[in-house]
């Protein structure tokens, strides 16, 4: 029995169940490296009795089981997954994480005991190759050099060849062969025909081959797990926002309980300057919310009896009493990385071009080779020679170029991008990047400046109305002291939640708020403002907006004329949306958006075959963020959308997204060009290994030429971007 079952003998007891009996059982499988294995796994586990669904996360290695009924056995999900050669065990983000770690920590170790192994090698070979004593040498030197060159090739071979080995004897323990095989083959070949020859006094062996075709391999595969180690659990950062004690109320008692065991019905207390542990119904008192995190909208919700809260959400001024409505798994918060969690779970299951590349690469190699060594046998080469010409073949198309094409161009783009002040967080971000047709903006903090201002207000005005403004919290009064500047405070305030501000102003009694609370009939719904009033006297009124950033419509024009359309969702009302949509050029637009609209939303472009990039920075862009083709935010965002988001730029610009975009279209073409090439270059060297016009000596140096080109071609990019 498998170290999980052993260690979970009782996994029924791990499975969370609803009223009606359905469970979702959640495992950590390792060993999963591409769309192939996402699909046979769960096709397997599909299969099984009671399954009802199952879907891989590729990023978090999550397998998340829906059960159907009791009938279906948790331990037979596990023996499913571990007959086809992966491990499983209970998920743990935390162990999630550290087995990224140390993924990375092995490939970092592995790459340079291969470094260090190909340059000193070279001490010893790179005489045999050139003479460079003057003269040929002679054979005892030349075994000497070999041995030599065995003795530090050999087990840096074999150390740093572990990652590649390992998988390839999980593929090959599956019925399958992945690009590992040929590579383990290939190096393995290679050092027993170098043996062979040192042990023979031959001329050429090649230690120097194997352990340099590790090292340029590595490169690559470093590159591209650092690339997509950058990318972290956006649901897990998410969920982080969930307070994990609630204040229960029990015959007027507060007690305080883990979240996870609050129940529907259940009297809860949400202080001044905590955040709503889950959803719920205001019972009693009086507040203001910050929504920011749930709406990604700056002004302040004011809330009493009867008002809908949502988790997450934090409360500033007032002593609520409020009624739960969800538990805390079922709550917006945990909604939405749900949602998260299903997005990035589609952006896991990309399938890259190399990968394509590779259900050809390794059979059609396989057979050359194969066929080289049996019919130079036949054609009486002889064995020896028979089998020189099978490790040429396989050296020479080792996938070196084709390995490197796709993460080279990456890093080079990345790194451009990087000196432009956006961070590339995923390869794959940037394959996505480059096919989008349709652009989405978050209004608020992205279109915007996420600052609102005054508009139209006369300075004696503002300062007639400043002592109260100085004397509130709200982001409204606070913008207006920070136009009105430093000045007096007025005396015996008292600041009503959700409503405003009253106090005394050179002894006369004066209001600053809502329309209602300072005396006025009905206020503007559709526009930012606050009315400021003496006692018993005329009702003054400002009005705010949100300035849009000073380059949003110069950059959406941009947009158009890449051949993109524009479209804005926000939360925010009807009118400031409006507003800013004219003033940056967009005709399309939505207001009044739930989390879980523009989420839909993003869904039906994506049914309709769009491909959308998402800019947006609120916890209620997150779950869009993720279920986006690719997606942006700006480096002030709330972590959730930072997390959620495939690239995050900074500055106070929107120029990062057209930089972006242009960016990623520039390396599709570099690493279209990369593969072309490394097809050219296979067409033509495979055949000339299996006629024996290339030796192994040859076909390393052709191989390690083969992945220089691609390196270069991989930083052109980077020379032509610095002219523009």
């Amino acid at each position: 029995m498998s170290q999980s079952l052993t260690l979970h003998r009782d996994l029924e007891a791990f499975v969370r169940r609803d009223e009606a009996g359905k469970g979702r059982l959640e495992l950590l499988v390792s060993g999963a490296r591409c769309a192939g294995c996402i699909n046979k796994i769960e096709k397997a586990v599909r299969e099984i009795p009671g399954v009802d669904a199952a879907r891989l996360n590729l990023t978090t290695g999550k397998l998340a089981v829906q059960l159907e009924g009791k009938e279906a056995d948790p331990e037979r999900v596990v023996e499913t997954v571990e007959a086809l050669g992966y491990r499983a065990c209970l998920f743990d983000p935390g162990e999630a994480a550290a087995a990224q770690d140390r993924e990375g920590r092995e490939l970092a170790v592995a790459l340079g005991v291969a470094g260090f192994g190909a340059g000193n090698v070279m001490m010893f070979t790179v005489p045999a190759w050139a003479g460079l004593f003057g003269q040929e040498l002679n054979s005892s030197t030349l075994t000497l050099m070999y041995w030599m060159a065995a003795i530090v090739a050999t087990p840096c071979a074999l150390f740093a060849g572990r990652p590649f080995f390992r998988s390839a004897w999980a593929s090959l323990k599956r019925g399958k062969a992945n690009m590992d095989v040929p590579i383990s083959i290939g190096v393995i070949l290679t050092l027993i025909v170098s043996f062979s020859e040192t042990i023979l006094r031959g001329k050429h062996a090649y230690f120097d081959a194997a352990v340099t075709l590790l090292f340029l391999l590595l490169i690559g595969r470093y590159l591209d797990h650092r690339l997509r180690a950058n990318a972290r659990s956006a649901a897990r950062d998410l969920l982080a926002l969930q307070t994990p004690v609630a204040m229960r109320l029990i015959d007027g008692v507060e007690q305080g309980v883990p979240v996870a065991d609050v129940k529907i019905g259940d009297q809860l207390v949400v202080a001044p300057g905590d955040r709503v542990p889950v959803d719920g119904l205001v019972e009693s008192g009086q507040s203001e919310l910050d929504n920011a995190l749930i709406t990604g909208e700056t002004a302040l919700a004011p809330v009493g009896a009867g008002a809908r809260l949502h988790a997450g959400a934090l409360n500033l001024s007032g002593r609520l009493v409020m009624t739960a409505t969800a538990r805390s798994e079922d709550s917006t918060v945990a909604a939405i990385a749900r949602l998260m969690e299903a997005g990035a779970q589609t952006r896991s299951a990309y399938v890259r071009l190399a990968d394509k590349a590779a259900a050809l690469y390794v059979p059609v190699v396989h057979t050359a080779a194969a066929l080289t060594f049996v019919g130079g046998w036949a054609l009486g080469l002889g064995p020896r020679e028979a089998l020189l010409r099978a490790a040429a073949v396989l050296i020479v198309t080792c996938p070196c170029a084709l390995g490197l094409a796709v993460p080279a161009v990456q890093i080079a783009a990345s790194s451009r991008l990087f000196r432009k002040g956006v961070l590339v967080k995923s390869g794959a971000a940037l394959e996505r990047l480059a096919e989008v047709d349709h652009v989405v903006f978050d209004k608020t903090g992205v279109l915007t400046e996420g600052r609102p201002r005054l508009i139209d207000a006369p300075a004696h005005l503002v300062a007639m109305a400043a002592p109260l403004a100085r004397a509130s919290r709200h982001p409204l009064a606070k913008a207006m002291a920070a136009q009105a500047g430093l000045g007096p405070v007025a005396i015996d305030c008292v600041e009503t939640a959700g409503q405003g501000v009253e106090g005394v102003i050179d002894g006369r009694r004066a209001r600053l708020g809502r329309a209602a609370f300072v005396g006025v009939t009905g206020g503007d719904a559709r526009e930012t403002e606050l009315w400021f009033g003496f006692e018993n006297d005329i009702k003054i009124r400002f009005v705010f907006e949100d300035q849009p950033r000073a380059d949003a419509a110069d950059t959406l024009a941009r947009l158009r004329r890449m051949g993109l359309s524009v479209e804005i969702l926000s939360g925010d009302l009807a009118g400031p949306v409006s507003d800013i949509a004219r003033e940056v050029g967009v005709a399309e637009w939505r207001a009044g958006l739930t989390p879980f609209d523009k989420a839909a939303i993003v869904d039906q472009f994506k049914a309709d075959g769009r491909k959308v990039l998402m800019v947006g920075d609120g916890l209620n862009d997150a779950a869009a963020l993720s279920k986006a083709h690719a997606s942006m935010a700006p480096g002030a965002a709330v972590d959730a959308a930072q997390n959620a988001a495939d690239l995050v730029f900074t500055g106070e610009g929107l120029e990062a997204v057209v930089e972006a975009i242009d960016t990623a279209r520039e390396a599709r073409r570099r690493a279209l060009e990369n593969f072309g090439f490394s097809a050219l270059y296979n067409v033509v060297a495979t055949p000339a290994a299996m006629f024996g016009l290339i030796n192994p000596f040859i076909a390393a140096l052709a191989m390690s030429g083969s992945s220089m080109v691609v390196l270069l071609n991989a930083a052109r990019p980077r020379i032509a971007w610095r002219r523009r």
